[in-house]
C-alpha cells in the first residue's frame, strides 16, 4: 500500500479577513511533491481556511491513490485534535468542514501529526501565495508557485543557521550536528559507493541502463575494478559488499569481494534506472529522435523517457528505500555499494537535500567513488564525491 505525507495549511488576514489555504502532497521517502493546491476563499476565518486546506490535501491524495495510506501533518493544534477525534468539534462552521473532510478517504486510511509552523512551510507559502493572488484579483495559479523552493530554501538556511547540514526530508529540519556528530550518535552507516567499471557502452556515453543488454565489463572496466579492490584492500575499511543485479556491477564487485574475503549481496533498489526505447542510444541520437520527450525528460523528474521508462522520480524512490534497508542492516559498519550512475547520484542529491536538478550538475566517471555517511538521527554528511584517484 502506497504512503503520502499531506502537508495543510491556512491563513486569515484580518481572522476573519481575506483568507486562502494551500496543500501539498509529499512522497515520505523521496520527499518529492507529488501535488499542490491553493485557492483564496474570500472572507473567512483562519480556523475555516485550515479545515479547506485539509480538504484540498486530502482529495489531492485521494487523486493520486484512494488506497494509500494518509499521514496529515499541520500547525493547527485545533484541526489535528478534532479530527484525531480527541477534541469536540462545537462550533457550527466547523462541523460540516470536518465531516467533509472525513469523507474523503476512510478514517483508518488517514493519521494527524502536530508540527511547529517552521515545519510547514511549503503548505504556508502556498496558503499566502492564494491570498496575494485573491488581494490582486486573480486566482492562485500552480505554473506561478515558488512554494517548494522557497520552502526548500528557508529549511536549508534554518540548518545552516543552527551549523547543521540539510536533512533528506520533506517535512521537517533535522537538528544540527555539525561536522562532527555528538559521541551519542554512535557509529554512522557509511556507505562506499562504487560505479562500475567501464562498458564497451560507457565510453561512447550511450544510455545503458536496467532495460538494456546488460553488458559486461570491457577490458578497460575489469582493469579499473582491480584497480577498486587494490585500493579498498590497502584501507581496509569495508566491511560488506553489496551490488546492484546488473552484470556490470556484478562483475565490479566480485573483484573486490573476493580480493577482500567478502561475499556479494544483491540489492534490487540499486538498479540503475530503465531507459525505455532510449537503451543504447546517445544522448544525440535521443534529441533527433524523440526531441519532445528529451526536453520534458530534463525539465521535470516526473516525466519518463520513451517506452516505458523510470522516471527520476521513480528512481528516487526506489533508490530511498533501499537505502533505507541498507542503513539498518549496515548500522556502524562501512559498506560498498557498487551500483550506477543515477542511483549514486540520486543518494548524494537526496543526502544534500538538493533539489532533482542537480543530477544533471554531478560527474560520476567509470569506477570513481563517492561516500555518504548516515547517522541516527537521520542526517547525513557527504563525504567524497567522484574520486578517481585510485585508478591507474
Amino acid at each position: 500500500m502506497r504512503e503520502f505525507v499531506v502537508e495543510a495549511d491556512g491563513g486569515s488576514r484580518g481572522n476573519p479577513g481575506p483568507a486562502g489555504y494551500g496543500a501539498v502532497v509529499l512522497d515520505p521517502v523521496s520527499g518529492e511533491t507529488l501535488a499542490e493546491a491553493a485557492e483564496y476563499i474570500g472572507i473567512a476565518t483562519n480556523n475555516v481556511a485550515e479545515y479547506r486546506g485539509l480538504i484540498a490535501g486530502l482529495r489531492a491524495a485521494a487523486a493520486l491513490d484512494p488506497a494509500a495510506r494518509i499521514r496529515v501533518r499541520m500547525d493547527s493544534k485545533l484541526v489535528v485534535e478534532q479530527m484525531s477525534g480527541r477534541w469536540q468539534i462545537k462550533h457550527p462552521d466547523m462541523k460540516p468542514l470536518a465531516a467533509e473532510a472525513a469523507a474523503v478517504l476512510p478514517r483508518p486510511q488517514v493519521t494527524y501529526e502536530w508540527i511547529p509552523r517552521a515545519q510547514n512551510k511549503h503548505a504556508d507559502r502556498l496558503a499566502n501565495e492564494a491570498m496575494d493572488a485573491g488581494r490582486d484579483g486573480r486566482q492562485w495559479e500552480p505554473s506561478a508557485s515558488t512554494a517548494e523552493f522557497t520552502a526548500r530554501g528557508a529549511a536549508v538556511h534554518d540548518e545552516a543557521a543552527r551549523g547543521g547540514s540539510a536533512r533528506d526530508s520533506a517535512a521537517a529540519a533535522a537538528p544540527a550536528v555539525g561536522w562532527a556528530a555528538p559521541a551519542d550518535l554512535g557509529a554512522p552507516a557509511t556507505f562506499v559507493l562504487l560505479r562500475h567499471g567501464e562498458t564497451a557502452l560507457t565510453p561512447q556515453k550511450r544510455f545503458s541502463g536496467s532495460g538494456g543488454t546488460d553488458p559486461e565489463l570491457s577490458a578497460v572496466g575489469r582493469g579499473q575494478a582491480a584497480d577498486a579492490a587494490t585500493a579498498f584492500a590497502a584501507r581496509g575499511t569495508i566491511q560488506a559488499v553489496v551490488s546492484s543485479p546488473l552484470r556490470r556491477c556484478r562483475e565490479t564487485a566480485r573483484t573486490v569481494a573476493d580480493r577482500l574475503g567478502l561475499e556479494v549481496r544483491i540489492e534490487e533498489g540499486l538498479r540503475e534506472a530503465d531507459f525505455g526505447a532510449w537503451e543504447g542510444l546517445s544522448f544525440g541520437e535521443v534529441r533527433e529522435r524523440y526531441p519532445a520527450d528529451m526536453d520534458a525528460w530534463l525539465a521535470s523528474p516526473k516525466a519518463a523517457p520513451t517506452g516505458g521508462g523510470e522516471s527520476f522520480a521513480t528512481v528516487a524512490r526506489r533508490v530511498a528505500a533501499a537505502r533505507d534497508r541498507l542503513i539498518e542492516r549496515h548500522r556502524g559498519t562501512t559498506a560498498l555499494l557498487v551500483t550506477h550512475v543515477t542511483p549514486i547520484k540520486t543518494l548524494v542529491r537526496l543526502a544534500l537535500g538538493a533539489p532533482p536538478e542537480s543530477l544533471f550538475r554531478m560527474e560520476l566517471s567509470a569506477a570513481s567513488v563517492s561516500t555518504v555517511a548516515y547517522y541516527a538521527d537521520g542526517n547525513a554528511s557527504v563525504r567524497a564525491l567522484n574520486d578517481t584517484s585510485h585508478l591507474r
